[in-house]
């Protein structure tokens, strides 16, 4: 089987080690096997980076978007292939796989655009004879930390603007999905940008991440994963004065009062909670229900689980596929038990399940009877498992949504619309979703949230700018 390299320098070069891909909906499926850099290779890229940042800071705006736009179009041509890909590595329904190869590709051109849309601000200044210009300028090698569950969406978002505002970067995914990862950056390497511009390091986040985190010549580290290795990565950037950008996850609230569309609102807590088998950072995880349709939402609900169909991510018809991992299996496990324990009903499901293949399958699970400060209110289970709360009134549902420490996305359910505008004014989220499910997002305009959701700039649309910049401000005595 092909061992499939990094890429460092421009050249195609072996690891110290390699690392089987595995297919969660069926782990006799070996994918591939892919190189796994020790800290000497996450060195060289770093110096890669560094040594081709000058000449890439001072390309032409249309030589960036050109080479953005070549990734955007060949993703779209090969959107069936990657999404498979991405499907049997990470275990995703196929059209799932499909749909956010094509939102990468849309992000890659999307910031090919913003390439060319870079502006200054000329302004007179306060002393007579003396012209201001505020500039936009690129801070130099970027360390971009990708997590498992969006193998190509998030990449791309990191990726595309760090080279459209004139950074190079070194980018580290996921061990867990390699594959995506490699064939995107396969695709980078024809696409015009100089060697050293673009660099992949796939490894361990111990030993290839730790390097990015520790290096002087990593200028920025944007960060997406769990909040205990996002403090590290906080810690280490701080104490060397590195820019550094986290998205940490969330404990997301979806409000349903009871003049809400209620099929429409179980509709979207099933999309929210269960799809993707409850492995996105918006998940829907927290369901606050007020009292008079509490029990009619739960049958609605426990109604619509049994329709799901869990199965291999590539069959056809499958709407759930397996838990990424065994590791993250047993988390998911764990807090099914933990939630029975604290005394929370299990309304449906939560039971590992076979398949013609053997894979990670659990079915959705479903707490009701459950309170706010249980645990599996408080912590992110990043699986297809979620809790229903009743609550007595709006006031009551605002403020149990608010009671996190996190703050990514949060929604709600009604036909008011006081309700609704008093909800997008003080729910203490990022993202605030009326009459939508907490997850999914358009990639044109900014991602993030608050309190230990997120820390710095927004990802994504025309604010990416502000993170992957530094603003200066040049003063020139005129005549």
């Amino acid at each position: 089987m092909t061992l499939h390299k990094n890429y460092i320098a421009g050249e195609w070069v072996e690891g110290k080690d390699q690392r089987d891909n595995i297919n969660p909906s069926d782990v006799s499926d070996v994918i591939g096997h892919y190189a796994q850099a020790d800290a000497a290779q996450a060195q060289a890229a770093i110096a890669a980076a560094k040594a081709a940042f000058p000449a890439w800071s001072q390309t032409t705006p249309q030589q960036r978007a050109d080479a953005l736009e070549f990734v955007g179009v060949e993703l779209l041509a090969r959107k069936d292939e990657v999404g498979r890909m991405l499907s049997r590595e990470e275990g995703k329904p196929l059209a799932n796989g499909i749909a956010e190869t094509m939102r990468a590709a849309q992000i890659f051109k999307f910031f090919a655009q913003e390439a060319l849309r870079q502006d200054g601000v000329a302004i007179a200044s306060v002393r007579p004879g003396v012209d201001v210009t505020i500039m936009k300028e690129p801070l130099g090698v970027v360390g971009l930390i990708c997590p498992w569950n969006f193998p190509i969406a998030i990449p791309a978002w990191k990726i595309a603007p760090a080279l459209a505002f004139g950074n190079t970067v070194v980018f580290k995914p996921a061990d867990l999905v390699p594959g995506t990862a490699w064939m995107l950056i396969e695709i980078m390497s024809r696409a015009g940008f100089p060697k050293g511009v673009i660099n992949l390091v796939m490894g361990r986040g111990s030993v290839v991440g730790q390097t990015l985190l520790d290096s002087p010549d990593v200028a920025a580290i944007s960060f997406t994963g769990s909040v205990d290795t996002g403090a590290r990565v906080a810690q280490a950037c701080a104490k060397r004065g590195a820019k550094f950008q986290l998205e940490m996850g969330g404990k997301n609230p979806l409000i349903v009062l009871d003049d809400a569309d209620l099929d429409a609102a179980v509709a979207a807590s099933i999309d929210g909670a269960f799809y993707q088998t409850g492995q996105r950072c918006t998940a829907s995880s927290r369901l606050i229900v007020q009292s008079k349709v509490h029990d009619a939402f739960v049958e609605k609900m426990t109604t619509a689980m049994k329709g799901l169909k869990v199965d291999n991510a590539l069959k056809e018809g499958t709407i759930i596929g397996p838990v990424v991992d065994e590791q993250q299996l047993a988390q998911d496990i764990k807090y099914i038990d933990i939630g029975r324990k604290e005394g929370a009903e299990l309304a449906w499901g939560g039971e590992l399940l076979n398949r013609d293949t053997k894979g990670h399958y659990l079915s959705p699970a479903l707490f009701v009877g459950t309170r706010n400060d249980m645990r599996i209110n408080r912590e992110e289970i990043f699986g297809p498992v979620a809790s229903v709360i009743k609550v007595d009134s709006y006031e009551e549902a605002l403020a149990t949504a608010n009671d996190t420490s996190f703050g990514l996305s949060s929604g709600i359910f009604t036909r008011s619309l006081k309700a609704a505008s008093h909800f997008r004014k003080h729910t203490a989220a990022g993202l605030a979703m009326v009459n939508l499910a907490t997850a999914g997002v358009d990639y044109h305009v900014p991602f993030g949230g608050r309190k230990g959701s997120s820390y710095g700039a927004r990802e994504q649309g025309r604010q990416a700018v502000e993170f992957y910049t530094s603003t200066k401000t040049a003063y020139t005595l005129a005549g």
